[in-house]
């Protein structure tokens, strides 16, 4: 009785959005259509409210805004829904009605967003990243900044839980790290006439300063998986200088920590020496004295020995392994070879040449060792030596090639011949100075 009663009422307001559409009435078509969506919640007849919405965005010659008021409306109901069953047909039922109309891209956006998060809830995290991956957020133009920013950020994340990393790659390239310094109180501007207006974000999407920290997370996550402790150190540099962070001791210490361990584990080049010496001027580093000392020791043209260090640090490094997502197990390898890097490159400044077996005493390593770390540098060009195996001997000086040789002793012999000029222009000018004085 209850169905026969809700089919006729449809009947009868399916006549008036007909009448209403065949009008143009905009007002009346979008009520009519709503209110049969309405008698459907009311009557908890889901697969008639399907079916409705169905229907309605089919018939001929159907008005925009009807069906974007009709999938605004059904979107209501999806947390409504008695289970899970239910509302994935709802969601699947509003994907199909909105798929390829522009003027509610926004509202199929939001929901294949909560269609993947009911599959990643059920464990089908590759189904949920390929629904993510179907819709480009980046060239909806009435979309809030920071829901698009949220989107492609989840979609980056579904990636990376998948362990597809080129992808997870291509999807951050879609957002610079510079729409997070933009001031939003300068950026809002009045729209212009025939301008699209910019939809307000969802109450739960995050602030610009939460994406900020958000992204960089996730891109910790990324260069993680390659050990890129530069760019690692990039991203905590970044989420260190948000307000709220460096304000907060609780918060700015760890990720110091972390800042430091980077540093000491990053191959040495120009970037890292900058970051290293900015590191060090930093202040808060004084909350953490034995940090300091380690990248003191970094900045220091001394050899590290190695025992000493680990001695001193393994436990800090090894608890940074168990609770970091950042460092792995090859983390210590590569601390030990940064360490030999850095002893080598002091060496090199100190000798022109150097025996194998003294380099090897001042590694704490066999030779056959210093050889293949030396060798390893030179190949990456971190810096130029020569060895004489059948002697032993290591030169860490450069050959100059015969034009070099002949351009240096032009420049020297340029030098030598202004400093004769100079010195006979002031004997000269004694020699006036104390002839005038005679004649006096």
């Amino acid at each position: 009785m209850a169905s026969e009663n809700l089919d006729a009422k449809i009947e009868q307001l399916l006549n008036v959005e007909k009448q209403m559409r065949l009008a143009g009435e905009i007002s009346g078509t979008r009520k009519a259509a709503i209110d049969i969506l309405q008698l459907c919640f009311e009557a908890k007849a889901w697969k008639t409210l399907n079916d409705q919405i169905v229907v309605l965005s089919k018939r001929r010659g159907q008005l925009k805004q009807a069906v974007v008021a009709m999938v605004q409306q059904a979107m209501e109901y999806i947390d409504k829904t008695p289970d899970i069953e239910t509302r994935v047909e709802l969601i699947k039922t509003l994907n199909s009605v909105s798929a390829g109309k522009i003027y509610v891209e926004i509202e199929r956006a939001r929901l294949v967003k909560k269609l993947a998060k009911i599959k990643e809830e059920q464990g089908l995290i590759a189904e949920a990243a390929d629904l993510m991956q179907e819709i480009a957020v980046e060239t909806f133009g009435a979309m809030a900044k920071t829901e698009k920013i949220a989107f492609i950020l989840e979609q980056v994340r579904l990636c990376l839980d998948r362990q597809d990393y080129v992808r997870a790659q291509i999807l951050s390239r879609k957002i610079s790290p510079r729409v997070f310094d933009i001031d939003a109180s300068k950026e809002k501007k009045k729209p212009k006439e025939g301008d699209n207006m910019v939809e307000e974000a969802p109450a739960d999407i995050p602030s610009l300063l939460e994406l900020k920290r958000i992204y960089y997370e996730l891109m910790i996550r990324y260069y993680s998986h390659n050990s890129d402790y530069l760019e690692i150190c990039r991203c905590y540099k970044a989420i260190y200088e948000i307000p709220s962070v460096k304000e907060n001791p609780a918060e700015f210490i760890p990720i110091l920590r972390k800042i430091s361990w980077c540093l000491v584990l990053a191959p040495h080049d120009p970037l890292q020496s900058s970051l290293l010496n900015s590191t060090l001027e930093d202040k808060n580093l004084f909350e953490i004295p034995n940090f300091k000392l380690l990248l003191k020791q970094l900045v220091t043209m001394e050899v590290i020995q190695w025992t000493a260090l680990w001695e001193t640090y393994n436990v800090e490094f090894l608890n940074e392994i168990v609770s970091g997502k950042f460092l792995s197990e090859k983390a210590a390898e590569d601390l030990k070879q940064r360490i030999i890097e850095h002893n080598i490159l002091v060496v090199s400044k100190y000798y022109a040449r150097i025996t194998l077996k003294r380099l090897a005493q001042l590694l704490c390593l066999s030779q056959e060792e210093a050889e293949k770390h030396l060798s390893d540098m030179v190949v990456t060009k971190a810096l130029v030596a020569k060895i004489d195996r059948p002697m032993g001997i290591v030169c860490f000086q450069t050959s100059k090639d015969s034009n070099d040789i002949l351009n240096s002793w032009a420049s020297n012999l340029e030098k030598l011949l202004d400093l004769v000029e100079k010195s006979c222009h002031q004997i000269h000018k004694e020699t006036m100075v104390h002839k005038a004085a005679l004649k006096v």
